[in-house]
């Protein structure tokens, strides 16, 4: 990440190219982070029904509980190299590959998850997802206040939630469930405007740089993906 410098107007009646050029490559850096992170997606949604509409999926899952230790594990292998390793997540095509099969192995465990859901249950969480993310993202574009500041203090969050998280694994508690999840959904709401600003720049303090895009759309999509958990699980704890 590095500060970027605010865009350039016009000066003595002409326009300031260098600042032309540097708009030009973030709104080309944007579109290529939005284009993956649509077609992750996708992806992730066809993962998702496969495993609530054809039962025989669902079933083989069920029987087969390594296929789920195996994605985890990939999946997690696959994060700590995007996210510790700027050289291999900027390398084409590797980055690429790397971010498909994390893509299909995150699906594949959201496939598993979602299969301990009524139909309705999921859909409920993915529209909720949809409006929850647009509107934060638009928020994120509009608002004056600078969330990039606040990287240091979401990371606490984070370990407080995972903290909290085995205290609600001890105890098992419907309603402590309930909060657990309720923050976890706030704190990576929180995420996404943070992510999302990163990724515009601008007048924002710090930003990520435009040879990020891999990095930039992973963050986005680990940020829906986990509101998107979190959301589901109240919506079955709701309902139990």
């Amino acid at each position: 990440m590095y500060s970027d410098p605010e865009v350039g107007g016009q000066e003595d009646g002409f326009f300031n190219a260098d600042s032309f050029s540097e708009k030009s490559v973030r709104l080309g850096f944007i579109r290529r982070v939005y284009a993956i992170l649509f077609l992750q997606i996708l992806v992730t949604g066809f993962m998702i029904a496969l495993f609530l509409y054809v039962d025989a999926v669902k079933v083989y899952s069920v029987n087969n509980p390594w296929m789920y230790i195996v994605g985890l594990l990939v999946t997690f292998i696959i994060l700590i190299i995007l996210a510790c390793c700027p050289n291999v997540r900027r390398s084409y095509p590797i980055n690429l590959i790397l971010l498909t099969v994390f893509t299909v192995c995150e699906g594949f465990l959201l496939g598993t998850i979602s299969s301990h859901y009524e139909k309705d249950e999921v859909l409920l969480a993915v529209g909720i997802t949809a409006v929850v993310a647009l509107a934060l993202t638009v928020f994120a574009f509009q608002t004056k206040w600078d969330f990039t500041m606040m990287g240091g203090m979401l990371f606490v969050f984070v370990i407080i939630l995972i903290c909290f998280g085995f205290l609600c694994l001890i105890f098992q508690n419907r309603i402590l469930s309930m909060v657990y999840a309720s923050i976890g959904a706030l704190i990576f709401s929180a995420y996404l405007v943070f992510d999302t600003q990163l990724m515009i720049g601008g007048k924002h303090k710090y930003s990520l740089s435009p040879e990020e895009y891999i990095f930039a759309a992973l963050n986005l999509y680990l940020d829906i993906i986990n509101i998107f958990i979190y959301i589901l699980s109240i919506i079955g704890l709701s309902r139990d």
